[in-house]
C-alpha cells in the first residue's frame, strides 16, 4: 500500500470515529436527562397521592373535629375546656445581657487565672 492510500483510509477512519462521537455524546446526555425527569416524575406522583389523602382525610367530618378541637380549642356544648399556661422562663442574668461575647470570654480567662480559695 502506498502512503497516500494509507493517509487518505487514516482520514476516513478518523471522519467517522468523529462524526460517530458527537450523537453518541448528545444520546449520553440525553439519557441522563430522561432519567432526571423520571425521577421528577415519580416524586410528582408521590406527592399528588399524598395530597390526595390528606384530601380525603379533610373531607372526614371526624377528624375536621379532631382538628378543631386541637388546633382552635373548640370544645362540644357541654364540656368545659381548660387551658395549661406554660411558666414564664427565668430571665438571664443582666451581665449576660449587657456584655458582649469577647468580654464575657475575657471574664471567664481572668475567673480561670485566678486560684480558688
Amino acid at each position: 500500500m502506498s502512503t497516500g492510500r494509507i493517509a487518505v483510509l487514516v482520514l476516513v477512519l478518523v471522519t467517522l470515529v468523529v462524526s460517530a462521537a458527537l450523537p453518541l455524546r448528545a444520546f449520553i446526555g440525553q439519557r441522563g436527562q430522561i432519567a432526571e425527569v423520571a425521577a421528577a416524575n415519580t416524586a410528582a406522583r408521590e406527592r399528588v397521592a399524598a395530597l390526595s389523602s390528606e384530601r380525603a382525610r379533610q373531607q372526614d367530618p371526624e377528624h375536621v373535629a379532631a382538628e378543631a378541637r386541637r388546633r382552635l380549642h373548640f370544645v362540644r356544648p357541654g364540656e368545659t375546656a381548660y387551658v395549661v399556661i406554660p411558666p414564664t422562663p427565668k430571665a438571664p442574668a443582666k451581665r449576660a445581657q449587657r456584655d458582649a461575647w469577647y468580654a464575657q470570654l475575657w471574664d471567664s480567662v481572668e475567673r480561670a487565672d485566678r486560684p480558688s480559695s
